[in-house]
């Protein structure tokens, strides 16, 4: 591109006038000069999001609770994932189009103003997640050093002891330190730990498998299985296992723009969904399902329950050094992933309340203080009611927002959108609405949100818990697109 080109970029992406209370620089569309990403930097979005010790501790909780043979579990993990990778190839061309992140986005749905709403609900999620994901993170770390230090004990506070609350503590530093970097150091490192977390499990596998023999092969669709799971329950049972992993991925797959942003072309943005999703899935779930399996039968006898935490796994074996070098690498996993998926999106969402006193780096920290306080509570409080239920509660959620946003983009709005009226505050702007609030939009989400919850919560709809994400998305996109129908569509003379 030559700089007369680049001139020109830039002023196509340039935004006139806009209203201090909705710009700011890291909320202002990125021209693609200025975007450096391609495929594979997408491709280790989710392999680290995959990766992560929550990530594996939800796939082999799956296992052990669904109740039904492996090899279906596995089925269907993978075909939440390629639902995963429609959703997000929907949910992030809007941003390769126009470069600007999730929030902004937001506003032609919910209007200038009503931005904020769906904005907090996405922070407020991303926080309980970014809080969980440090627990997990600080569980690698504690591994490390309870090996070192022969697991000295002592006495718990919130059922964490002093090396548990360390661990704790040094994982949320690090993930502070990373976030300072910047999105371009982030993906670096995430470059980099990706692959290596692969060699680590392919050893771990390698070393278990060796041990365990021909035993492993049957163990890996029996010891899950129950043989009272029959009929119809089978598919019941199947439907919950694709979307609880859905829901897992929710929280990325709404905010998915804030990545697509840095991507240069939709077409890198669509091969960095395909091989990650459900490419990277299928490997990690793999290894992970054959580690758990592996080690019940070699460090477990088969008795008791499957180990479902590598930390955990990784424990049992007597080799110090591995022990060490495999929990700094999940240990790096958790804390880049978290990052990308936890940090940044509630970052652009509080910066999107007020991006005139709110910086991306205040909001950055204000994300930290309040993730800490949800980690500190997580074995005390938050986990007791299970890994799979906390995150289906996350995800019903968030699902009617996707609904919304990707209805209002692609049936009302046509993919045409006024990027000068996305930061104006001009009554006569395209998304001001009423006072800036589309209360339509709000109506919709809230009644798909209560319907999605309770699909969750309500022992009447049990039935219906494993489609809760999908079936709040479509209630709510649906009742948007029905509350906007005759709803005049913006010009689109900024469309580029």
């Amino acid at each position: 591109m030559t700089d007369q080109d680049q001139s020109t970029d830039e002023r196509v992406y340039a935004v006139h006038d806009p209203a201090p209370s909705l710009y700011n620089k890291d909320l202002a569309p990125l021209p693609p000069s200025k975007r450096t990403w391609g495929w594979f930097e997408i491709f280790n979005v989710w392999s680290n999001d995959i990766q992560s010790l929550a990530g594996y501790t939800l796939a082999a909780s799956l296992f052990i609770t669904a109740g039904i043979n492996g090899w279906l579990v596995f089925a269907a993990i993978m075909l939440a994932g390629l639902i995963i990778k429609v959703l997000v190839d929907l949910s992030g061309r809007p941003s390769v189009k126009y470069g600007f992140p999730y929030p902004v986005l937001a506003r032609a749905s919910m209007g200038v103003r009503g931005a904020q709403f769906p904005a907090i609900v996405r922070a407020v999620v991303a926080i309980f997640w970014y809080g969980a994901q440090t627990y997990f993170a600080s569980t690698a770390v504690a591994l490390a050093l309870n090996a070192v230090l022969d697991s000295p004990g002592g006495p718990t506070v919130l059922g964490m002891d002093g090396v548990a609350w360390v661990s704790y503590i040094i994982a949320s530093g690090l993930q502070i330190y990373l976030f300072l970097g910047g999105i371009e150091k982030i993906a670096g490192f995430l470059n980099v730990v990706g692959p290596a977390v692969y060699l680590v499990m392919i050893a771990l596998l390698v070393a278990i498998w060796v041990k365990a023999g021909s035993e492993l092969l049957p163990a890996v669709g029996g010891i899950f299985s129950n043989a009272e799971v029959t009929g119809f329950a089978v598919v019941t049972a199947f439907a919950g296992v694709t979307g609880t992993m859905v829901a897992y991925f929710a929280a990325v797959v709404i905010n998915f723009g804030d990545f697509a942003r840095n991507v240069r072309t939709e077409q890198q943005m669509r091969l960095g969904n395909t091989t990650g999703l459900p490419g990277s899935l299928a490997l990690f779930t793999f290894l992970s399902v054959f580690i758990t399996a592996g080690a019940y039968i070699v460090f477990q006898g088969g008795e008791g329950e499957p180990l479902t935490n590598p930390a955990e796994i990784v424990g049992v074996i007597d080799n110090i050094w591995l022990t060490v070098l495999a929990a700094v690498t999940f240990l790096l996993a958790t804390l880049g992933i978290n990052v990308v998926a936890n940090f940044i999106p509630p970052a652009y969402s509080l910066s999107n309340i007020s991006p005139s006193r709110i910086s991306f780096t205040k909001a950055g920290m204000i994300t930290a203080a309040a993730g800490f306080v949800v980690g500190a509570l997580w074995v005390s409080t938050i986990s007791t009611i299970g890994l799979p239920k906390f995150v289906d509660t996350l995800g019903a959620v968030l699902a009617p927002l996707y609904g919304i946003i990707i209805a209002d983009y692609y049936l009302v709005r046509r993919q045409r959108l006024n990027v000068q009226d996305l930061y104006s505050t001009s009554r006569t702007g395209a998304y001001w609405f009423q006072d800036g609030w589309n209360r339509r939009a709000v109506i919709a989400f809230s009644i798909a949100a209560v319907f999605s919850v309770l699909a969750v919560w309500l022992p009447a709809l049990a039935e219906l818990s494993g489609f809760a994400w999908l079936l709040g998305a479509l209630l709510g996109g649906l009742l948007h697109w029905v509350a906007m129908r005759g709803h005049e569509v913006p010009t689109s003379a900024d469309d580029h």
